[in-house]
């Protein structure tokens, strides 16, 4: 067996995430969007696929790490929704909400 792949989550130097980059090299990503639009059932198939996957690893934790996986997959999921609401007010037109500063 080959020893798994090593990818680290964040750039040490930036503290940027890395999942988009690695999710925008996923095959499952590039068939989705061949024809730049997800229909009904890719959507379904994704959420299969990442389905799969979570039963896969989540009897893999201890219950500590199962809670910060658990937190790590809600704060993702929360990061590309704001993503996608951000990148669909500046397609509208949406001026950007001031930041206080």
């Amino acid at each position: 067996m080959s020893q798994p792949l090593f990818r680290p989550w964040f750039d040490a130097a930036t503290d940027s995430q890395l999942l988009t980059e690695y999710a925008r090299k996923l095959d499952s990503f590039h068939e989705a969007l061949a024809d730049r639009r997800v229909d009904q059932k890719e959507l379904e198939a994704q959420e299969k696929l990442v389905v799969e996957l979570m039963k896969e690893v989540e009897p893999l934790l201890d219950p500590e790490a199962y809670e910060k996986v658990t937190r790590l997959l809600c704060e993702v999921t929360a990061y590309d929704l704001m993503t996608a609401f951000h990148i669909a007010g500046k397609a509208r037109g949406v001026p950007p909400a001031d930041s206080g500063s």
